[in-house]
């Protein structure tokens, strides 16, 4: 009612105490995870899993939902820093065929295993292992961001031609995910005789999301580029971060709006958002954006601090320590945890998992063979060979030691990407509890097994790349798939 009021009083001392043992219990249970297994979501997902209703039930459901949405806005953030904003718009551009063909090899791997395993071998409904399937065809777009931020200290992985992959190809699993969402969720209308133009259904977000994809950069370089950077960002030294922290939720928000009504996912429209922003201000090196610290962007009068720099100092707190958290726990609320726990549930679980391990593993095979076929390396092993008829033995050794060392190079950023594309995550659960909770197909064994995959594999993955940051990560980040050589910029570019 209009006028009305929520009455205040004084919170319980039970409430105040649950909430103080949940927030510490979160940062503590990050830090040891990412001290003992280079995994720190993996304790928040535990919180979750213990506080939430899947085991002790300590949190009230209000509570828990609210967490959710606070959690998913965390997701949102995560997106657009980490993907967009801090993101190499020449590397996404120069490396988007390859990422469409590891996104599409880490779509079609998962559900033509799980035919062989699920139909094929545990006689699954053709359906059911279709929706099982596509839940683990996704790639989990916050666990993704979240290892590349967690392993920005050993290398960041943003600034690097194999982090650019894997990038494009989780975004573009993420909207095939999207895409099979909304089919699944309305297969059973389809199935109760309901009128549905299943063209319409599925065509939907995927015309949306490839006419974001099409017309975002087209209206941002020829339309809103030119109009920012002629008329809007000199003004924007005189406010610095305040000019910045408007715009950057303006941005957001329509960009999250337009994905949301379109029909795409507003993941989507998070990483097209942070693109935007960062291609607009000019690069030349007199344009008031181009300053190499934030304090220059603040001190001096004619320029001022970027778009990531603002999100630094007013944003990325607030992400890391509260709303990261929060969505990693929100998974936690959401996995049936009891119900995983029983004989044939698990050996079948762990056996579906290996095989959706390796399903999303072979996505970073291609770093290897795209490096063997590239035209600049099938160049240079024609003039190492030229040369090495005039040059002798001692040059053909030295030339062979080389090709080695990339070679196992290309090998480790392979490992790493594979790696990184393992976890499914939030993506996952929701497809597969929307064919469990909405459609007649998935039968509960069929949904725990899933489960079971989903859950490991958002374990095993961050592991996996944690480990290999660690003891790889400088020699990955000086490789030919590592850190490149900004573009050179051009004047009124």
């Amino acid at each position: 009612m209009a006028g009305s009021f929520v009455a205040y009083h004084e919170p319980g001392i039970v409430e105040i105490l649950t909430i103080v043992s949940f927030f510490f219990i979160l940062s503590l249970a990050e830090w040891l995870s990412a001290k003992i297994i280079r995994a720190g979501i993996i304790g928040q997902i535990t919180v979750g899993i213990v506080y939430g209703k899947p085991l002790a039930d300590i949190l009230e459901t209000d509570w828990q939902k609210t967490f959710l949405s606070l959690g998913y806005v965390g997701l949102i953030l995560i997106i657009f820093e980490g993907g967009g904003l801090g993101a190499r718009i020449d590397l996404l551009r120069e490396n988007f065929v390859l990422s469409m063909v590891g996104a599409a090899t880490g779509v079609c791997f998962p559900i033509g295993l799980s035919y062989l395993l699920l139909y094929l071998g545990f006689g699954y409904g053709p359906v059911e292992t279709f929706i099982i399937g596509a839940a683990l065809s996704a790639t989990s777009l916050g666990t993704t961001f979240a290892v590349i931020s967690s392993a920005s200290s050993k290398i960041n992985l943003a600034q690097t031609r194999i982090g650019s992959v894997l990038v494009s190809a989780a975004v573009i699993d993420d909207v095939v995910g999207l895409v099979m969402s909304s089919v699944i969720g309305n297969l059973g209308k389809i199935e109760g005789g309901g009128d549905i133009n299943l063209g319409w259904l599925i065509g939907r977000p995927i015309v949306a999301s490839i006419g974001m994809a099409l017309v975002t950069p087209v209206v941002t370089k020829y339309i809103f580029a030119p109009i920012f950077r002629r008329y809007i960002e000199y003004h924007f030294a005189r406010f610095d971060h305040i000019s910045n922290i408007v715009l950057m939720t303006l941005v957001l928000s329509a960009f999250i709006s337009i994905a949301a009504f379109a029909g795409t996912s507003v993941l989507f429209g998070s990483f097209l958002a942070g693109t935007f922003l960062s291609y607009l201000p000019s690069k030349h090196p007199e344009g008031p954006f181009v300053v190499m610290s934030r304090e220059e962007g603040e001190r001096e009068a004619g320029k001022s601090p970027t778009f990531v720099h603002t999100f630094e100092r007013y944003l990325l707190d607030v992400q890391k320590y509260l709303m990261e958290p929060l969505f990693f726990a929100s998974v936690g609320f959401a996995i049936p945890f009891v119900q995983l726990w029983t004989g044939e549930r698990i050996w079948r679980g762990i056996v579906f998992t290996l095989l959706m391990i390796f399903a999303k593993f072979v996505v970073g095979g291609w770093i290897p063979f795209w490096n063997f076929l590239s035209p600049k390396s099938l160049l240079k092993r024609k003039t190492s060979d030229e040369a090495n008829e005039f040059t002798g033995e001692a040059t053909c050794d030295s030339g062979q030691h080389t090709g080695k060392i990339k070679r196992v190079t290309a090998s480790l950023s392979g490992l790493l990407l594979g790696s990184a594309m393992v976890a499914r995550g939030e993506i996952g659960l929701l497809i597969i509890e929307i064919g469990y909770n909405e459609t007649s197909y998935v039968s509960e064994d069929g949904f725990i097994i899933g489960v079971w995959a989903i859950l490991l594999n958002t374990i095993i993955g961050p592991v996996a790349v944690g480990l290999l940051v660690k003891y790889y990560g400088k020699r990955i980040a000086e490789g030919e798939w590592g850190l490149q050589n900004p573009a050179v910029s051009v004047q009124g570019h």
